[in-house]
């Protein structure tokens, strides 16, 4: 039976793990690696490592830190970052990672999703969607490179056409909710949910275990992938990797399995 995953989201940053709020101010918090042991630890469903640099900086990926995060994950590992050609999809997989996550690139370069499923399969290549709302129109648009440029598609035209180009999953990352902890976008869940038949994971906002539960039963199974909640503690958000146990997870699954 299909059941929703918990995925914890790592930002990378010169190295480090950096927290965002809306795309913005990153904040340094930690050592990749140290929370990829903790997550080991705690038997988290999968893991995302986005680098945010590479894309912004024009830089293919860091494969040396790459190698080193596959090396210490065990769990399945999905990884984002400056993925521009299909042999760089290739060789990261090489490296130990499941899944290839292209973000802008499928954008400015929409034949790289075909190319990369031809590649390494449709099932390890997720198209992720960096979404803000228009306030002019009321549509939530794609925005690429970290947030700052605007492609002036909708996020479900682009979710559509990863689709038709062969992706195995859509991620849509809130950059309206990254970091400030007040819940999912739900509307925008749904709709995606209903635009897609491919499996879809939503990234921003994520404040509480209840957050999670309130996604679950908007869009049954579904991957609910978490940044902020997982590093920080406490109403001073101070630095502690966390994770839920498996009894509470299968308390939050309930929506989706009953």
């Amino acid at each position: 039976m299909l059941r929703p995953r918990i995925i914890p989201c790592l930002l990378v940053h010169n190295r480090g793990l950096v927290k965002t709020v809306a795309f913005k101010d990153p904040k340094y918090v930690g050592d990749p690696i140290n929370a990829v042991k903790i997550f080991n630890e705690k038997e988290a469903d999968e893991l995302v490592v986005l680098d945010i640099d590479a894309t912004a900086h024009n830089a293919e990926p860091d494969f040396k830190m790459v190698a080193n995060l596959a090396a210490e994950c065990r769990m399945p590992l999905c990884y984002g970052g400056g993925v521009k050609t299909a042999e760089q999809a290739r060789r990261i997989i090489g490296l130990g990672v499941e899944k290839i996550a292209i973000s802008s690139a499928a954008i400015e370069t929409p034949d790289l999703v075909s190319e990369a499923a031809q590649e390494i399969g449709g099932q390890s290549v997720v198209v992720v969607i960096d979404a803000k709302l228009d306030p002019r129109t009321g549509q939530t648009l794609a925005w690429t490179h970290n947030g700052t440029r605007n492609s002036g598609r909708t996020v479900i035209d682009v979710a559509q056409q990863a689709e038709a180009l062969g992706a195995g999953e859509i991620v849509v990352n809130s950059i309206d909710n990254d970091g400030r902890m007040k819940g999912y976008d739900l509307a925008l869940a749904r709709s995606v949910r209903q635009a897609v038949r491919l499996p879809i994971t939503l990234l921003g906002g994520a404040g509480s275990l209840a957050d999670i539960k309130a996604l679950i039963e908007a869009c049954g199974v579904v991957g609910a992938a978490v940044g902020s909640l997982f590093v920080f503690k406490g109403p001073y958000k101070a630095v502690l990797i966390n994770y839920p146990a498996p009894q509470k997870k299968d308390e939050l699954f309930l929506p989706a399995l009953s």
